[in-house]
């Protein structure tokens, strides 16, 4: 996943929030805090962590970030839909199916593609990740830390949450969020 100053994410000083946004705000409140060298940041999509260059003012912080893609200039292929030509390596028998797929391989490839990402499966298993991702750096040395990743994985919610019951609540409230499938 691309971060750029319009990415959705959190950050936390030790074990509270400090905020949670757009990365363009939630860089600025990094850098307006009383540590800013010590808090940490995670993009809500997937609680990748996001390592911000703290150097300078809040604005020249922000001004750092990577802007968001502009518009994709016109080429050949569909540049209004962003498609992006890349390589894929297939097995002869695999390039023979796409090829009698309706659309040709392309249109195949961009229906498994979909269909893939709206599998629910797919979804709690992107969610379990997510969480376990946090958790990891968060709260690794917490008591029924183990116990929690093994209930998360059992895709028992309840059991994740009795794990974390003394936990500080913004890591529990976060990593609760993390862990239901979007």
């Amino acid at each position: 996943m691309s971060v750029d100053a319009a990415t959705l994410c959190t950050a936390f000083l030790g074990e509270r929030r400090l905020a949670a946004g757009p990365l363009a705000e939630v860089a600025r409140a990094v850098a307006a805090s009383s540590d800013p060298s010590s808090a940490q940041v995670f993009a809500d999509a997937d609680a990748r962590p996001i390592d911000l260059d703290l150097r300078g003012s809040a604005e020249e912080v922000v001004a750092r970030l990577p802007a968001p893609p502009e518009a994709a200039p016109r080429g050949p292929g569909r540049p209004k839909l962003g498609v992006i030509a890349r390589e894929v390596t297939l097995l002869p028998r695999h390039w023979e199916w796409l090829a009698a797929q309706p659309g040709g391989s392309s249109v195949a490839l961009r229906k498994l593609v979909e269909a893939a990402q709206r599998d629910p499966r797919e979804r709690a298993r992107a969610a379990r990740e997510a969480a376990w991702r946090f958790l990891t750096a968060m709260a690794g040395d917490r008591p029924g830390y183990e116990d929690a990743g093994r209930a998360l994985f059992a895709d028992d919610l309840a059991g994740f949450e009795a794990c974390m019951v003394d936990w500080p609540s913004d890591i529990r409230a976060y990593a609760l969020v993390l862990a239901r499938p979007a």
